[in-house]
This record gives C-alpha cells, sequence and structure tokens, in this order.
C-alpha cells in the first residue's frame, strides 16, 4: 500500500448522518453506521462527530432494505450490525497494509452479509425473501475502499470540485445511463428504475460486489445515499448544497451548527419523500 501524504496521515473526520421514513412509508427500512476501530477494540459512532485518523480505522455504511412486512427494515440492519464484527475481523487478520487483500476482504464481508439474510430468510416465514443494499465506505489515512451492492450511492466531492458517483446503480436503467443511451431525466422517470438486478439475501445465488478505491486529501468529502435522496435532488443539487456555505446556527450539545446530511435530508424529503431517505456526509477536515 502506497503510504500516504503527511498530511493525509494527520488528518481528522467530521461526519454526520440523518434519516427520514418520507411521506409515503409507515417504516423506514434504511440504515446508516458509522465505525471507529484499531487492533483493540471497535467503537460505533452516533449520528455525528468528529476524530483524529492517527491511531484507527473508520468505516460508514448505508443500507436500503427490502422485504414484506418488517422484513426489510431487519435486512438493513442485520446488513450494518455484521459490518461491525466482519469489517474490522477480517481487516486485522488478512489485509492490515496490505493492498492487493482489499477487494478480497471486502468480498468476503458481502459474501457473510449475503449468508445471513439467506439463513434468516428461510427460518422465519415473515423474513422470507428479505433483501438489502450496501453502500460500505472503510477509511485508512489518506485511502477509502468501498464496497458496493444495490442502488444506494457512494459519491466523491474532491476539494477542488466536481462530484463523481464512485458506485455503480446496480439496475439496467443505471447501465443505460452509464452508457448514454439516456440522460439522468429519463433515468430518474424510467418505469423499472427500482428494478434491481443484484442485492444482498433475496434468494440471490451469489454475490458480486463492486470494489474500489480513491485516495483523497484533507478539504474531500464522500457522501452516502439510500436512492431515497436521488428521488428529490439531482447531482448538481447534491454538490451545491455540499458546497454551500451553513447558515449561522449556534451549536448545541446534542447537535451540531450546521448538520450537512440533515439538509440534504429534509430538502429531499420536501421536493419528493416518496421513499425512505438517508444520508451519510463524511468531511475530511
Amino acid at each position: 500500500m502506497k503510504h500516504p501524504p503527511v498530511a493525509a496521515a494527520a488528518a481528522s473526520l467530521h461526519w454526520f448522518g440523518w434519516t427520514d421514513r418520507g411521506k409515503v412509508r409507515k417504516n423506514n427500512e434504511d440504515s446508516f453506521l458509522a465505525l471507529e476501530f484499531d487492533a483493540r477494540e471497535v467503537r460505533r459512532l452516533g449520528k455525528f462527530g468528529d476524530a483524529p485518523m492517527t491511531n484507527t480505522d473508520f468505516a460508514f455504511a448505508v443500507s436500503d432494505g427490502m422485504g414484506g412486512a418488517m422484513a426489510g427494515e431487519y435486512a438493513s440492519r442485520i446488513a450494518v450490525e455484521k459490518i461491525t464484527t466482519l469489517l474490522p475481523r477480517s481487516f486485522h487478520q488478512a489485509a492490515r497494509g496490505l493492498n492487493a487483500g482489499v477487494d478480497d476482504v471486502l468480498a468476503e464481508v458481502f459474501d457473510q452479509i449475503h449468508r445471513a439474510l439467506l439463513f434468516v430468510g428461510e427460518s422465519y416465514e415473515e423474513c422470507a425473501g428479505m433483501a438489502t443494499t450496501l453502500s460500505l465506505c472503510w477509511l485508512t489515512p489518506g485511502w477509502l475502499y468501498f464496497g458496493h451492492i444495490g442502488d444506494s450511492r457512494i459519491y466523491y466531492l474532491p476539494k477542488g470540485g466536481g462530484l463523481k458517483q464512485l458506485t455503480h446503480d446496480d439496475t439496467h436503467v443505471g447501465w443505460l445511463y452509464r452508457n448514454g443511451q439516456i440522460n439522468e431525466r429519463e433515468a430518474r422517470t424510467h418505469p423499472r428504475r427500482n428494478v434491481l438486478q443484484k442485492a444482498l439475501g433475496g434468494g440471490n445465488q451469489f454475490v458480486d460486489p463492486q470494489v474500489g478505491a480513491v485516495g483523497f486529501e484533507p478539504g474531500d468529502a464522500f457522501l452516502l445515499c439510500t436512492d431515497g435522496l436521488i428521488g428529490g435532488l439531482y447531482d448538481q443539487h447534491l454538490e451545491a448544497m455540499l458546497r454551500a456555505k451553513p447558515a449561522k446556527a449556534r451549536k448545541s450539545a446534542k447537535a451540531p451548527a450546521d448538520n450537512p446530511a440533515q439538509r440534504l435530508v429534509e430538502e429531499s424529503v420536501k421536493n419528493d419523500g416518496r421513499d425512505n431517505t438517508t444520508a451519510l456526509v463524511i468531511q475530511v477536515g
């Protein structure tokens, strides 16, 4: 693995999460996770916070569950809870400092979550067919590694400007958009835009997550979100809101002065709100 520049190694992270069930759904089938871990312990983080990257790694994830009754909610919870044990254990055993092993570690994490969902779905009638998307980021000094399956998304916002979607939507509509056969507006209104070709659980036999990596430096940011956020905001709106200077507000012990994830979710629900909506913003300080 390449050694990060000194500035990247000394960077700190600021994270903000928010979720809303929207205007239509009776329950929220989205889940999100913020996690800090090292060789000794794993610590579950809150909806927002900040911490240096000196001696620990971080993991962030969003998951959008599917299934009848409460099965979708259970599926997304199982996915994020499994990460708290699977990623740190696999990382420390097989891949610390070994760039070539990262893809295998992430693929194994996704496979184990998939198997857990299949087991629960086959064991309980009310959970039959349960499935979920999963977009997972694991941050070490200077590098973000990601794994993804489904139509939740991970975006990269470099300090110098621009917005790049790192993940591919696992839908035929997503394929059409990536290959230039339809535009963003047509993709958003396509009748089959939510028909997934890949997911964890749901009776799928094999799991083939997208994995990748991107280097980062102070001033960069990342956005993880479920498809509900995209329903109410175009990419240009996402970037504009994430880069906008926040309105002045008094910071309290219970909430940050400005939560960019909350701003995104509330604006998306106001514009659309047909689905559960979740955003997780990570800023490199």
